[in-house]
């Protein structure tokens, strides 16, 4: 499930960490899954975890400044 950086913002670093982690994961996963079937159930799913993915990595910089 996406979440917004709102929500994102509320969360610590060391969570967020543990967050790109976790979609880091799941993207390596989906995409190893295509490339051994060549067919995904939901495809959209990896676009959706690199938006989020992405989303963690701004609102960590974020707080680094």
């Amino acid at each position: 499930m996406p979440k917004k950086a709102k929500e994102l913002r509320d969360q610590s670093k060391e969570e967020l960490q543990a967050l790109y982690a976790d979609l880091s994961k799941e993207i390596f996963e989906l995409r190893n899954e295509l490339k051994t079937t060549r067919k995904l159930e939901k495809p959209h799913l990896i676009r959706l975890k690199k938006r989020d993915r992405a989303r963690v990595l701004t609102v960590l910089q974020e707080k680094k400044a």
